[in-house]
């Protein structure tokens, strides 16, 4: 079986903090996670051989969920380019809009479903999780008013 990695991918340090907060939640699993950012000071040249480096040291039959920050976007767009010259972007799939909740879902649930079943959980549960929290603030008052 091919080992799924998350490929979290994002402008500035997005992808590597939400790699740390799924480390507080994944447990072991957070080792099939690759988080890689395009920094203000960096090129899209840096960000590929960055990227580069690290699929040079993953299995040859490693296959990537993408997730990025914005579709079209330098980073998503350098990432995509690598992963097509080493032959990997056709066993990949990508989604857009990248937060939490989706992250999650995808990193735990890679192994279990169909790829399918797993575009359309995540794009759910990336979806579901965006509500507004309406907070009902009773008017202080102060001892001054009795």
């Amino acid at each position: 079986m091919k080992m799924k990695y998350l490929l979290l991918v994002s402008h500035g340090e997005f992808s590597s903090g939400l790699r740390q907060t799924l480390s507080m939640f994944a447990g072991d699993t957070i080792n099939s996670v690759v988080a890689v950012g395009l920094k203000p000071d960096e090129t899209s040249s840096t960000l590929e051989h960055h990227f580069e480096t690290i699929l040079d040291k993953l299995p040859a039959d490693a296959q990537f969920i993408i997730l990025a920050d914005i579709i079209g976007g330098s980073p998503l767009t350098t990432i995509c380019n690598t992963l097509n010259k080493y032959g990997k972007l056709q066993d990949s799939f990508i989604i857009g809009g990248m937060n939490f909740s989706m992250a999650l879902t995808a990193l735990m649930s890679k192994d279990t479903m169909e790829e399918d079943e797993l575009k359309a959980k995540i794009m759910s549960e990336a979806t579901g999780a965006i509500k507004f929290l309406d907070i009902d603030v009773a008017p202080e008052t102060s001892d001054d008013d009795i």
